[in-house]
C-alpha cells in the first residue's frame, strides 16, 4: 500500500486524539536506524520515548524473546506463575536504591506503576493524599493525569480530575524556584490544602521527563527525605524514564546515595520494546495490600520479562551506564559550541545521556524538528511550554553515526538562525 493510501486511511480510521509526529511508516529498525517504507533511513533520537536505551531488536533481547515464544507466551501470573518473573523481581530489587528488605511487583505500563504505588502508598499508611511537582509527568490514565503537572495536551478536555492530589513546585534554577520556594510550596499545601497526616505520599521524577528533563538538586532531596520523615509521608521516586541506564546510573537514585526512598516505578527501557513495569519498594509498605488487590491480567508478560532479563545482562555486559555518560558528554560539549553561536539557547542540562536543551519558543523547535527529520533525524520536544528539545538516543549507536547526527543538529539550528535573521 502507497504512503499517501495509508495517510489516507489514517486520517479516516484513526481517533483525532492519538497525536503523532512523523509523517512517514516505519518499516523496520535496527539499533539506532528506522527505515521507512518509503526506503528513506532515520537515526532515532527519540528512542520510542525513552524505551529503546538497548536499541531497536538487540540481539539478545530477540533471542530471549524467541526463545520464550517457543515455550509459552501466556497465563496471566496470578493463575499459573512462572519462574522467570520471581526471577526478574530479584534482580530488580537488588539493583534498586531501597532501604532494607524489599519486594516488587510487575505491571505493563508506566501509568500503572504509578497508578499500583498510589495504591501501596495508601494501603500502607491508610492516608489518601498525593503531593506531586509542577511539571510533572506520570501518565495518561485519570490518576496519573491528576498527578502530572501540565494541562495541555494531558488534562485538557477530560473533566474533573480525582481528588486528593496537590502540586508543589519543582526546583528550576532558570526560572527562578529555588529549593526553599519549592520546599516552601510543599509547606503551603500542608497548611492550606490538607494536613501532613492525611498525605499518603509525595511522587517525584529525579530527572523531570515531560516537564523538560529538569534535574533535581541533592539538597532537595535531602530535604524531601527529612519532611517524609516527619510527617510520615512516604517518598516515591518515579524512574519510569530516568531508569535503566539513561542517567549515566542504573537509576537516577543512585545520585542520591545517602536518600533511600519508599518505593520506586520503572518501565520504558526495562523491556527494550516490550511493555513491562515494575513497582519496587520496602517490604512492609509493598505487603500493605490484600492478596488481590495489585496485579492484572497482562502483568509481568512471559515475552516482556523475557525481554527484561536481557535488557540488564546487555546493561551490564556492555557497559551502558559507563556509554551513557560518554555519549552525554559529547552532546553536552556540542551543545555548549551551539549556544555560543545562537543566542536563542536558554539552557543546557543533563544527566548522563538524558539530555535537553531550552530554546526561547516553541516554534524554534518545531523547525529544528522539521529540519532535523527532512535530513534523517529524528527528534522529540518536551517542557511546560514545549520549548525543550530532549535527547533519547538508543545508547548503544556506534559513534560514527551519533557524530554524523549531532552534524545534522549543528546544521538544524544554523537553519534556525538564518530563517530568524531573514
Amino acid at each position: 500500500m502507497q504512503q499517501q493510501q495509508i495517510q489516507q486511511q489514517q486520517v479516516k480510521n484513526l481517533a483525532r486524539g492519538i497525536g503523532v509526529l512523523c509523517d512517514w511508516y516505519v518499516d523496520r529498525a535496527e539499533n539506532a536506524t528506522i527505515w521507512s517504507t518509503t526506503g528513506k533511513t532515520y537515526t532515532d533520537f527519540a528512542g520510542g520515548i525513552a524505551v529503546l536505551n538497548t536499541g531497536h531488536r538487540h540481539p539478545k533481547v530477540i533471542e530471549a524473546v524467541k526463545a520464550q515464544l517457543d515455550r509459552f507466551t501466556h497465563t496471566s501470573f496470578q493463575v499459573s506463575p512462572y519462574a522467570s518473573y520471581v526471577e526478574l523481581l530479584e534482580r530488580l530489587i537488588a539493583l534498586a536504591p531501597i532501604q532494607g528488605p524489599a519486594k516488587g511487583a510487575l505491571f505493563t505500563t508506566g501509568a500503572e506503576a504509578v497508578e499500583n504505588a498510589v495504591k501501596i502508598a495508601r494501603a500502607a499508611t491508610g492516608r489518601h493524599g498525593i503531593i506531586t511537582f509542577s511539571g510533572a509527568f506520570h501518565g495518561r490514565s485519570f490518576m496519573t493525569m491528576a498527578m502530572t503537572g501540565k494541562v495541555l495536551p494531558y488534562k485538557r478536555d477530560f473533566g474533573a480530575m480525582p481528588a486528593g492530589v496537590f502540586h508543589a513546585k519543582y526546583p528550576n534554577a532558570l526560572y527562578g524556584i529555588s529549593i526553599d520556594a519549592a520546599m516552601n510550596s510543599i509547606d503551603d499545601i500542608l497548611t492550606t490544602d490538607i494536613a501532613p497526616e492525611s498525605v499518603a505520599a509525595i511522587v517525584v521524577e529525579p530527572v523531570q521527563g515531560e516537564g523538560g528533563f529538569h534535574v533535581a538538586p541533592p539538597e532537595f532531596f535531602r530535604r524531601l527525605r527529612a519532611l517524609c520523615d516527619q510527617h510520615g509521608i512516604l517518598l516515591i521516586a518515579d524512574e519510569v524514564q530516568t531508569g535503566f541506564a539513561r542517567t549515566g546510573q542504573v537509576f537516577a537514585m543512585d545520585y542520591h546515595p545517602e536518600v533511600k526512598v519508599d518505593l520506586m516505578t520503572m518501565a520504558k527501557s526495562l523491556g527494550g520494546g516490550f511493555p513491562i513495569s515494575a513497582v519496587i519498594g520496602r517490604q512492609e509498605i509493598m505487603d500493605a495490600p490484600h492478596p488481590g488487590g495489585l496485579g492484572g491480567t497482562y502483568a509481568g508478560n512471559p515475552l516482556a520479562v523475557a525481554a527484561a532479563h536481557a535488557v540488564l545482562d546487555v546493561i551490564h555486559e556492555e557497559k551502558l551506564c559507563e556509554r551513557a555518560n560518554k555519549l552525554g558528554a559529547q552532546l553536552i560539549e556540542n551543545l555548549e559550541e551551539l549556544k555560543e553561536r545562537h543566542t536563542f539557547i536558554q539552557d543546557i542540562r543533563g544527566l548522563g545521556s538524558m539530555v535537553a536543551v531550552e530554546l526561547q519558543h516553541a516554534e524554534q523547535v518545531v523547525q529544528i524538528q522539521r529540519y532535523a527529520m527532512e535530513h534523517g533525524l529524528l527528534l522529540l520536544s518536551c517542557g511546560k511550554h514545549g520549548n525543550v528539545i530532549r535527547f533519547l538516543y538508543p545508547l548503544t549507536i556506534p559513534d560514527e553515526q551519533f557524530k554524523a547526527a549531532l552534524s545534522v543538529l549543528n546544521d538544524s539550528f544554523a537553519q534556525v538562525k538564518s530563517s530568524t535573521a531573514a
